[in-house]
């Protein structure tokens, strides 16, 4: 471990450097102006690649953006490792809630902010470094593979292609991820599954216009309005979700399942502050940490109709329309939610507005085995590092490809993230704490060293 921290220490500023200038890329892979600036940051991860030493770098095309591969290959005979993270961001917008600007990577308070500071280049590029690391102090335990995409952000369409015609070419015996988040620096976490997801784009269409709302306001029905009460009514009075057969596979969790669930750290008081609300919400008779990890959920991810811009305009909108993600959990299957969602969504228009629903990206949740190998040298190397005992916790975000991983390849995920929910994850203002940055780079080399000696 001192000669980890040492290493570290002396090109701690280099390692900071690198990632603000990967930082500075705006790959936001939803919006195709950003086309040029995707490629380049292809071509930037592509070249680190190969400063720290990763043999057989590639920069791999697919119908959309390309998937950057590496490889070291040390002794056929010891485990290997397979590396996931994804090189893509989400959209900046709104840019004026940005206290700074969102590809001008800024520190305030030990905290870098800029897009894609935690999700996921501050935390893919951890793993660049730590392989650095250990190539420079030659302690590099077990063959290393490097799998960096450019399309998670938009649902990874062309990750399973690679993955099935790759297949030979990625065979590991784990898949190690950080792209997930811990409880904190005083209480390091696991996380030991992840929900699935089916997002949707809906729409109402009325009159075949926007129409003067004095002249045929109160005459015709407005798609905003119908919408808006649709959607209201996708939940009842216990924020139960009303689609017929929504829950019809959810398995509920035991008593035991559930306490040790709950025996996580939770500050309520401090969840709020954070948050800024007065309240916490959700389905009845259950804990925030069961409506956040264990149970399925349903939210409007955007809403627009009519008139947006300055001042007023008088219009009854001719349509309105909204993205709507399912977050899932075991059991359930993204296809068949998906299904069920459009025609109960279609079945409750009333006949006075057409409506149209459009299946987006999904992904199938997870559970990842606790008693495996790498979970095990997941927890030694937490150990290790923080001089405490890994909580294992259910991560209420979706990683879709990590239950193609497993279909495809026949192996398992270590979900060791090192962001905090506080990290501001697709919103304005995105953080990644420069500790954490840190702590992962040294973290890391222990999960391989421990991997390769439990693998024996």
């Amino acid at each position: 471990m001192q000669e980890i921290k040492k290493y570290v220490e002396t090109h701690k500023q280099r390692f900071l450097d690198e990632l603000f200038e990967l930082l500075r890329f705006p790959s936001v892979s939803a919006d195709p102006k950003y086309k040029g600036d995707v490629l380049k940051t292809a071509d930037y991860v592509a070249q680190k690649l190969k400063d720290a030493g990763a043999d057989n770098v590639e920069i791999c095309p697919t119908a959309g953006y390309p998937i950057v591969y590496g490889e070291k290959i040390i002794d056929a005979a010891l485990p290997t490792v397979l590396i996931y993270g994804h090189y893509d961001v989400q959209p900046a917008d709104p840019l004026e809630l940005w206290h700074t600007p969102p590809f001008e990577p800024t520190v305030r308070d030990g905290k870098i902010y800029a897009r894609g500071a935690c999700d996921d280049k501050g935390q893919f590029y951890m793993h660049v470094k730590a392989f650095e690391l250990m190539m420079e102090t030659n302690t590099l335990a077990c063959n290393v593979k490097f799998m960096i995409e450019g399309e998670e952000e938009v649902g990874s369409a062309n990750l399973g292609i690679f993955v099935k015609e790759n297949a030979a070419r990625l065979k590991a015996d784990v898949v190690l991820i950080s792209d997930t988040s811990m409880i904190s620096m005083e209480h390091p976490s696991i996380e030991t599954g992840l929900r699935g997801l089916a997002y949707m784009e809906v729409e109402v269409v009325g009159p075949n216009r926007d129409l003067h709302s004095g002249v045929y306001g109160g005459a015709v029905a407005n798609p905003a309005t119908i919408l808006c009460k649709m959607i209201a009514s996708l939940h009842d009075e216990n924020n139960h979700i009303t689609i017929p057969a929504f829950y019809d596979k959810v398995v509920e969790l035991t008593d035991e399942e559930k306490k040790a669930l709950n025996s996580a750290p939770y500050d309520e008081a401090e969840y709020k502050k954070d948050l800024d609300i007065e309240e916490v919400w959700g389905e009845k008779g259950y804990s925030t940490l069961e409506r956040t990890g264990t149970r399925p959920t349903l939210e409007v991810n955007g809403i627009w109709s009519g008139y947006i811009g300055e001042g007023a305009k008088t219009v009854l909108p001719s349509k309105a329309n909204a993205k709507i993600s399912m977050r899932l959990v075991p059991n359930q299957s993204s296809e068949e939610i998906a299904e069920i969602f459009t025609k109960h969504f279609e079945s409750i228009a009333p006949k006075n507005v057409k409506v149209k629903v459009t299946p987006h990206h999904g992904g199938e949740p997870v559970v990842t085995p606790t008693d495996s190998v790498a979970y095990k040298a997941a927890e030694k190397a937490i150990e290790d590092s923080f001089g405490k005992t890994a909580i294992p916790t259910r991560g209420g975000g979706s990683i879709p490809i990590v239950a193609l991983f497993e279909d495809v390849l026949g192996i398992k995920s270590v979900l060791f993230g090192f962001g905090l929910d506080s990290d501001a994850l697709h919103s304005p203002n995105e953080k990644y704490d420069i500790y954490n940055y840190y702590k992962g780079i040294e973290t890391l080399p222990l999960f391989h060293k421990y991997f390769a000696e439990l693998s024996k």
